[in-house]
């Protein structure tokens, strides 16, 4: 073997080694998938519990290792007036609450990793800080949430307690101020990534 068949031979295999670590070190990133992924807004009122769903959002999460579960980055969208409770007047309350006029979404977004916890078979308990940002008011919040890696498919799941009035949200009126609503309001999610 001459010279400079062992230097080709040296670089050819240069490249293979940087193609595979290319191919582990990049992230990976997929997209929420609107038709099985669900957000529901849990509540109180002086007459009843409620509920509201979100019919309409969209989001990415990217990860640095998607195998032991490190997020780089997560962001959600929810289009306010996609917030349906199956009761007209209710609804248009809650957007006069919102105020969807002004502002169109409720977003999410990851700002810090504190911890994950690998609890095997591609499952893991993720505990984050992100600024949650609902009618321009913009707070840091801590969540938690699980997830499940299975192929390409990415399970989300959690829920948050939060109270409307740190948000400028004045809890919804009806009937001139005799069902009044709660300001404790629990949002659950189950979103898939794909």
């Amino acid at each position: 073997m001459n010279t400079y068949e062992k230097i080709g031979r040296r670089i050819l295999g240069l490249m293979v080694l940087f193609t595979m670590t290319l191919n582990v070190t990049q992230a990976q990133e997929f997209n929420l998938v609107k038709g099985e992924s669900s957000l529901t807004v849990l509540g109180t009122s002086s007459l009843h519990d409620w509920h509201i769903v979100a019919e309409n959002q969209s989001g990415k999460i990217t990860f640095k290792n998607l195998e032991a579960g490190q997020i780089e980055k997560l962001a959600i969208e929810i289009v306010s007036e996609s917030l349906k409770s199956g009761k007209g007047a209710m609804d248009k309350n809650t957007y006069k609450s919102l105020n969807t006029d002004k502002y169109k979404t409720i977003t999410y977004q990851l700002v810090e990793v504190k911890e994950v916890t690998n609890k095997g078979g591609g499952k893991f308990l993720v505990s984050t800080q992100g600024d949650l940002t609902i009618t321009g008011v913009k707070k840091r919040i801590p969540l938690d949430f699980s997830i499940t890696i299975s192929g390409n498919k990415i399970t989300l799941v959690g829920q948050k307690q939060i109270k409307m009035t740190d948000f400028k949200i004045d809890p919804p009126k009806a009937l001139f101020g005799t069902i009044t609503t709660g300001d404790d309001i629990t949002i659950k999610f189950s979103n898939i990534f794909k």
